[in-house]
């Protein structure tokens, strides 16, 4: 029968001769990233920093015996509205239930997830000054997940010395200490000319992501992440807003003056 695509032989069925738009149909895809992953690029860099703030104020309630949260507690204790912190859980999938709020427990589980938190860090830092001296004493970090594991300078006179309980390494052993203790987070304390070898060096260990003190703009190749803090910069940006917050005093005074003065009219007060 001509209609019929297919005809019995002596054998069997020969196939089908495709149809057009079998011909012009592309073959789907198939990806296989999960979809938290695609949730996760897909979130907004200031809603990340927004999240390892919920994080901190979560951790903070569950240590005081909170089970629930509503996202009006949650905000408020975190300095933000209500509205913008559901936002931001909503990137995380997660939205609470009406009536009775977060779970603190999984909400804590679901950003931490996001956060990469779940996986294990190392942190070493270099630059075994002031600044490097406190950063290695801190106690904080390991118990949020950034255990620093290496100390290096250059300085002769600190090798071998214990800061924080660590011994510090020469910065001639960067490579060959981080490629061991599989480092995953390098911090630059150093002076500022020193800053972009110290950043080779992390990077030719393997390190990549790097949270830079130096004042300096360093080059990296693509695949390395440098989150830059620079403290002269942010008390500058706190200047500008006091410097801000005493000009707008003083434009309000003079209106107000202004104002004064055009009610009064030959030493009497117009009522």
């Amino acid at each position: 029968m001509a209609a019929q695509r297919g005809q019995r032989n002596g054998v069997g069925v020969t196939p089908p001769a495709p149809t057009a738009a079998e011909i012009t149909t592309p073959i789907p895809r198939i990806t296989e990233v999960p979809a938290a992953r695609e949730r996760a690029r897909a979130i907004p860099e200031a809603a990340v920093a927004r999240l390892a703030v919920y994080l901190r104020v979560l951790s903070g309630m569950q240590e005081h015996g909170a089970g629930t949260v509503s996202s009006e507690e949650l905000a408020a204790a975190a300095g933000v509205n209500s509205a913008k912190l559901r936002k931001d859980l909503s990137y995380i999938g997660s939205y609470g239930t009406r009536g009775v709020g977060y779970e603190v427990t999984v909400l804590i589980e679901e950003i931490e997830r996001i956060l990469g938190l779940t996986r294990k860090h190392s942190v070493a830092v270099v630059g075994i000054g002031n600044l490097g001296h406190a950063l290695a004493n801190y106690g904080g970090f390991p118990g949020r997940g950034f255990p620093v594991t290496a100390l290096f300078d250059v300085d002769p006179d600190l090798v071998g010395v214990p800061v924080g309980g660590l011994p510090v390494e020469h910065i001639d052993d960067i490579t060959r200490v981080c490629s061991e203790r599989e480092v995953s987070i390098g911090v630059i304390a150093t002076p500022p000319p020193a800053a972009q070898a110290v950043c080779d060096r992390l990077v030719s260990a393997g390190v990549q992501c790097i949270l830079n003190f130096a004042p300096v703009v360093l080059q990296v190749p693509d695949h390395v992440e440098v989150r830059k803090v620079d403290l002269a910069v942010e008390l500058q940006v706190l200047s500008f807003h006091v410097a801000r917050r005493a000009d707008n005093a003083a434009v309000l005074a003079e209106a107000n003056a202004r104002s004064a003065n055009g009610r009064a009219v030959d030493g009497l007060v117009v009522s």
